[in-house]
């Protein structure tokens, strides 16, 4: 019971020496309130009920605009067995499992193999889905970033990062940055409420501390009122996913491979400096050093710059990812995103293994054929050899005997 209490102490949120009554200097409508934060929660809401409304209206016709089209999937035979296993057990059986299930379901290794790559294969997500998820995050983020700089661009910290912290932490909250906040909030409990139905990636997990950093930094920044900084660290961000997302949707299209080449490389560029120069000699350097100018350190002041390095060095794990997709274009090897599809990689081998599959779908009577086909070619191979080997060796026994005559 005491521990929502202890929670709110002052000690832990606001420098030494400033009380909460302090910011009750402010009027009530320009004032922080933790309880503001629970608006997030219906706006979150909003956030999936919109998407909804957006990827099945709004997404198709832009997707067919730009040429995005699925590829042609192959559908599993049925299999009670089968399915009931991939469903429940394992999408991808070891070798003592393939042994149990093929005794179960009558069938050989080589038939089970081939009806579990169909299937993961059945379960991709299509282009069209990819499309939509980047192209609702393109939406957002551009109207977000756009939002965020007319409130910001007139306000004296955008300039000078000394400004975050005058008089703090009595600075007034505006409406615009209020509103602000509360979206980007929002939208980033949305994010989480449908990460599971989402487009599952290879730095699924980094994604998911990503949003989990995030929503615990906008919202122990509002309650502290460290506003001016928050709202600077948002339109960052902001402004190298509108070029990430804008180049996936270009990606997934077709015919306009020079369109997403061409915003690939803006986008490496303002990530890197933007993530990996302006983040941390600017912001980090703002809350770590710049801050110390008007108070001492305490227990909301480690908090903040733990989170704001945990965002760092997502910065750095996205940097390693994007360098090595500039050297595949620098090589001429760029063909896909590294933050492809979980399975990806593998999958596009599987699916080729699985045409071949469709071409005879008994798959060992499809060896056994070849196998024939080329035993018989041996055997007439060795059988023409054996024939001219003989045939040389009567020529040769005539013309000794006609030399001893």
């Amino acid at each position: 019971m005491d521990l929502l209490p202890d929670l709110w102490r002052q000690e832990y949120w606001l420098p030494p020496g400033v009380t909460w009554r302090d910011l009750e200097q402010l009027p009530d409508s320009e004032r922080p309130h933790p309880k503001d934060l629970l608006i997030a929660l219906p706006l979150a809401l909003g956030f999936v009920a919109v998407r909804c409304v957006f990827e099945r209206f709004l997404a198709p016709p832009i997707a067919s605009c730009l040429g995005v089209k699925n590829r042609l999937q192959v559908s599993a035979a049925p299999s009670p067995q089968l399915e009931s296993y991939y469903c429940h057990r394992s999408k991808q059986p070891t070798q003592v499992e393939l042994v149990s299930l093929m005794v179960l379901c009558g069938k050989t290794q080589r038939q089970i193999e081939s009806w579990f790559r169909v299937r993961r294969n059945q379960d991709r997500p299509s282009q069209t889905k990819k499309f939509a998820e980047a192209a609702w995050r393109f939406f957002f983020y551009l109207s977000a970033f756009v939002v965020g700089l007319t409130s910001l661009v007139n306000r004296p910290w955008f300039w000078d990062h000394r400004e975050c912290w005058r008089l703090y932490p009595i600075q007034p909250l505006e409406k615009a940055h209020f509103w602000y906040y509360m979206l980007e909030l929002g939208f980033y409990g949305s994010l989480l409420l449908r990460i599971s139905v989402d487009v599952k990636r290879k730095d699924f997990k980094e994604q998911v501390i990503h949003h989990l950093a995030t929503i615990f930094l906008l919202g122990f920044s509002y309650c502290a009122n460290y506003i001016r900084i928050g709202t600077l660290v948002m339109l960052l961000h902001d402004s190298s996913d509108i070029l990430l997302e804008s180049a996936k949707m270009f990606n997934y299209g077709t015919g306009w491979r020079k369109t997403c080449d061409s915003l690939f490389v803006v986008f490496a560029v303002v990530f890197l400096v933007t993530r990996l120069v302006i983040f941390p000699s600017r912001i980090i350097r703002t809350t770590l050093l710049l801050s110390m100018e008007v108070f001492e350190p305490f227990a909301g002041y480690y908090f903040f710059n733990i989170l704001l390095m945990v965002l760092q060095a997502l910065h750095v794990f996205w940097a390693v990812l994007i360098l090595r997709m500039v050297y595949k274009f620098l090589k001429g090897k760029l063909e896909k995103d590294e933050r492809s599809d979980e399975e990806s990689e593998a999958d596009l081998e599987e699916e080729d293994k699985a045409k071949e599959d469709k071409t005879d779908p008994g798959g060992d009577c499809y060896w056994e054929k070849s196998k024939e086909t080329l035993n018989s070619k041996l055997s007439a191979l060795t059988n023409s050899c054996v024939l001219n080997n003989l045939t040389h060796h009567r020529s040769s026994v005539a013309n000794r005997a006609r030399k001893a005559q």
